[in-house]
């Protein structure tokens, strides 16, 4: 049984690596996300995570915590079928930063299904970038 969990190591609070996935990594925007992802070094897990919502499109903090709130929740349920799978079969490990560009907030359900849909295109741009250039 698949256990759907999101501890603190998956998550991505070292300033270092934080400093190089904004300015070495690559990112991709797929509406309401801006997802910003670079190869680790090992790590605890095969992705650790960022998630972020302007202050400036959503000044009052309930708001910002109530989207941040649910695209983890999306984001939890999941990254086992889509993303550690990938990366598992890869060998490899990714810092990932998802970002919030929207100017509404939506309902879970449309977060849930844009999140997949950014997973999606996230395994497709991580071939085309790292991939490429093993070959």
């Amino acid at each position: 049984m698949v256990r759907y969990t999101f501890k603190k190591e998956e998550r991505l609070c070292n300033k270092r690596l934080l400093t190089s996935l904004f300015q070495s990594g690559s990112s991709f925007v797929l509406y309401p996300y801006r997802i910003s992802f670079l190869k680790a070094q090992p790590l605890a897990f095969p992705a650790q995570v960022v998630i972020s919502v302007p202050k400036r499109r959503f000044k009052r903090a309930v708001d910002r915590n109530l989207l941040k709130r649910r695209i983890r929740e999306a984001y939890r349920m999941q990254k086992e079928g889509l993303l550690y799978a990938f990366l598992q079969t890869m060998q490899t490990e990714v810092l990932l930063s998802i970002h919030y560009i929207g100017t509404d907030i939506p309902a879970y359900k449309v977060l849930y299904k844009q999140l997949t849909k950014a997973l999606e295109k996230l395994q497709h741009e991580y071939r085309k970038q790292y991939m490429e250039t093993v070959d």
